[in-house]
């Protein structure tokens, strides 16, 4: 058996035994989440998600009965999850107001960034919410290990990786009486990574470079692609690439003219059905891609290895997963 199938073989064990050691919630519980406790006597009720990582996890671990409104959306709902989704009013396709989501009188207010919720959080600061005895929730990867005190996406203090995230799930669970369906949860998602990285591992992308771009506030301006410590480099990594954009800032903008110096092997360009910019749009950035002066001259252009990504998949979300899992299928396809 070759080392790769025996790590696969071990995480199946890992997983399968951490699955059946879950049991229920013993309330009272106490979670500690990024410099503040708070404790739940029983599932938090009236629900709201903000990010739409954090409520994919949550209809996830099926917690969707306990929710009372979603926000800050990149794409439609995973399909496995539309059911769940339809019963749960949206607030906001992108930021919500404090005042929408104090209205829902949530029981806990869940959020995928810190620039939504945190100390100068777009939709108001922990401390508001926690002055109205309502307990907030910051997914693990976006709080830990990063710095967001500047406010935008922040700065990583170190590489990503999924531990946060299931370290996120795994809270989200107990807090939910959800620890089965959790840990069922992270089991899958590390079978599915193995199998994506043991299928990119035979393709022999040595030497292979990426890079990820998210959109761009105009498409005559820098674009933000992904950062070289975040999840998105974390993808690359583990499919035998190598992120050109060398800084732990988690989205900076780039010029076309660095990137096309360090002229990456891929492009994997976001697919988000968003459009607060001109870029959202992948149609407009397949174009500019192939009509701009530098960008079509880029050997990723001129050989059509140009991808395309959801963009929850750059980011630390269940479809960053999934997002593996495709990659590793469309480098098969496209070659090197």
């Amino acid at each position: 058996m070759s080392l790769s199938r025996l790590a696969l073989a071990a995480v199946s064990f890992a997983l399968s035994t951490s699955t059946a050691l879950a049991g229920s919630t013993a309330y009272p519980v106490s979670v500690n989440n990024c410099g503040y406790t708070f404790t739940f006597t029983k599932p938090p009720q009236n629900v709201v998600s903000i990010g739409q990582a954090t409520t994919e996890i949550l209809y996830a671990i099926g917690a969707g009965d306990n929710m009372a409104g979603t926000a800050l959306w990149f794409a439609k709902v995973l399909p496995e999850y539309a059911a769940a989704d339809a019963k749960v009013p949206r607030i906001a396709d992108n930021v919500p107001s404090f005042e929408a989501v104090i209205g829902k009188k949530p029981g806990l207010v869940a959020t995928q960034f810190e620039w939504q919720i945190g100390k100068q959080g777009v939709v108001g600061s922990r401390e508001q919410f926690r002055d109205l005895n309502v307990p907030t929730y910051i997914m693990a990867d976006d709080c830990e290990g990063k710095e967001n005190a500047m406010g935008g996406d922040g700065v990583r203090k170190g590489a990503y990786t999924p531990d946060l995230l299931y370290k996120g799930i795994g809270q989200l669970a107990e807090i939910f009486d959800r620890r089965e369906a959790g840990a069922k949860l992270v089991a899958d998602l590390k079978n599915r990574q193995a199998k994506a990285a043991e299928q990119a591992k035979s393709l022999d992308l040595k030497g292979a470079t990426a890079v990820f771009w998210f959109s761009s506030a105009d498409l005559d301006l820098d674009p933000y692609v992904a950062g070289n410590l975040g999840p998105s480099a974390y993808v690359a990594q583990t499919l035998g690439l190598k992120n050109v954009i060398d800084t732990a800032e988690e989205w900076p903008t780039v010029g076309w003219e660095t990137i096309a110096k360090a002229n990456p092997t891929y492009i994997i360009a976001a697919r988000m059905d968003r459009r607060r910019f001109p870029a959202d749009d992948i149609q407009n950035k397949l174009e500019f891609l192939k009509s701009d002066p530098v960008t079509s001259q880029m050997d990723a252009v001129k050989n059509d290895r140009i991808l395309v990504m959801d963009a929850d998949a750059m980011q630390s979300s269940l479809r960053m997963i999934y997002g593996m899992e495709k990659l590793a299928k469309d480098l098969a396809e496209s070659g090197k």
